[in-house]
């Protein structure tokens, strides 16, 4: 099951940085995953310090 980023998010760039597969990228107001490049494996979720990342 992928992750994807709510409204909490703060743009703070952390779930980017810690994502081994590159599927996180800045969208117009917060960040994105891609859902089909996603492995699941949470780095995101691990790092963010809002919780913003969660599974779909």
């Amino acid at each position: 099951m992928a992750y994807k980023i709510v409204d909490t998010c703060i743009n703070c760039g952390a779930c980017a940085s810690e994502c081994p597969v590159n599927a996180i990228s800045q969208g117009d107001t917060q960040f994105d995953i891609d859902a089909a490049a996603c492995i699941d494996c949470g780095n995101c979720a691990n790092v963010c310090p809002v919780g913003a990342p969660v599974q779909d």
